[in-house]
């Protein structure tokens, strides 16, 4: 992808099936396969996003298992796509971080199934990033989605991704809607060359 996109996948602050807010556990599965969707469709970085200490703990396990020789000796394209791979504890030092890179601070753009209303399609995103010559950080969430705190920072609403089951079941797993996104975004990119 030819525009600067950092991906989070947001554990806190997020909404349970109440409503109510809490913090999602981190999964070795959303660490993995995320982090090869990303790399396989450029993705600067990717943000793993928590507060807590033992996910913390968690994660730079998982990381620090695949930077060992054994491992990467194993199993290098893993290694590969796990490098990009950054834990964080909050949106706002994801933000901060892409700054330090990019040198301005990101759109921050949100996903989400239940939007009523959104910003537009991927090449409306990419449209506006590359008008204002800004960089953009997507976010996804994880449990029953982002929380209000999150979604008011947001500058870029993407549009749900709808499911064609006829009784309306629409449900993916983050890691699917991820995939999706990004196979969107990339196309949308090269539509625009």
């Amino acid at each position: 992808m030819k525009d600067n996109i950092y991906l989070g996948l947001v554990h806190a602050p997020i909404c349970n099936k109440k409503g109510e807010v809490v913090t999602t556990s981190v999964t070795n599965l959303d660490i993995h396969d995320i982090a090869r969707s990303c790399r396989t469709f450029g993705v600067s970085k990717y943000f793993i996003v928590t507060p807590l200490q033992a996910q913390h703990e968690l994660v730079n396990r998982i990381l620090g298992h695949w930077e060992e020789d054994k491992a990467a000796a194993y199993n290098p394209d893993r290694q590969d796509a796990l490098a990009i791979a950054r834990l964080v504890n909050s949106v706002e030092e994801g933000v901060k971080k892409i700054t330090e890179i990019e040198g301005i601070e990101p759109i921050i753009a949100v996903t989400g199934a239940n939007f009523k209303e959104n910003s537009g399609v991927e090449s409306d995103l990419l449209n506006k990033a590359r008008l204002d010559k800004r960089p953009v950080f997507l976010l996804f969430g994880t449990g029953w989605g982002l929380h209000a705190h999150v979604l008011d920072q947001a500058h870029f609403s993407l549009e749900p991704i709808f499911g064609a089951s006829e009784d309306g079941y629409n449900h993916l797993s983050v890691r699917s809607a991820v995939a999706i996104y990004l196979d969107r975004l990339a196309r949308a990119s090269e539509t625009k060359k």
